[in-house]
């Protein structure tokens, strides 16, 4: 399973959360954006459990104040093949 997840965190304290989030277990890539959001965080994962727990540890760096998940639906193209 892939994720997506937009990151809105305190001002100033992105190089911060990106640094701690990139040290997450399942999390494959890590950009700072410019925009509404502050930080692109994809996961993935085999099982939907560690797809919960990667959002709920990127949920809890510290300084991040919200997030939206995007999760992948297999089969409506891209790059994501049928599973």
């Amino acid at each position: 399973m892939i994720a997506y997840i937009l990151v809105t965190c305190i001002p100033g304290n992105e190089k911060e959360v990106i640094s701690k989030t990139k040290s997450l277990t399942d999390v494959i890539e890590v950009n700072g954006v410019m925009g509404k959001y502050d930080v692109f965080v994809k996961i993935e994962a085999k099982d939907p459990t560690k797809v919960d727990a990667a959002i709920s540890k990127v949920r809890n760096v510290a300084h991040v104040t919200s997030t939206i998940t995007m999760p992948v639906i297999y089969g409506q193209g891209g790059t994501v093949d049928d599973e």
